[in-house]
């Protein structure tokens, strides 16, 4: 497996987190706190965290097929982007047990 293949899983795994973990903090500001602009920030932040799901999904799963994972394990991996906080703390494990996977990529012989 190519390092790219864990690095892109592991940068959409941190802006998912992130973008979660704001649209709760957005959530509560316009739900509890009532702050006015919260409306609009947690739509931007929604739409935001809705398409990078998407590629979060794709590169997981690339990335699960690759490690030749069971489907338990691929589905709670594509489940981490759901919970607040959990894709750091999966993203971690994963990035560890991934790692002797990695191939380095060959010189180029001319």
């Amino acid at each position: 497996m190519k390092q790219s293949v864990l690095t892109r899983y592991r940068v959409l795994a941190y802006v998912t987190g992130v973008l979660l973990v704001l649209l709760v903090l957005g959530m509560i500001a316009k739900y509890v706190l009532d702050l006015s602009g919260a409306p609009a920030f947690t739509t931007a932040v929604g739409i935001a965290h809705g398409w990078l799901y998407v590629l979060y999904l794709v590169f997981a799963f690339d990335l699960g097929t690759k490690a030749k994972w069971p489907m338990r394990k691929l589905a709670w991996v594509l489940l981490a982007g759901t919970v607040p906080t959990a894709a750091f703390f999966v993203e971690r494990r994963v990035s560890r047990e991934v790692a002797p996977l990695i191939v380095e990529a060959e010189p180029v012989r001319a």
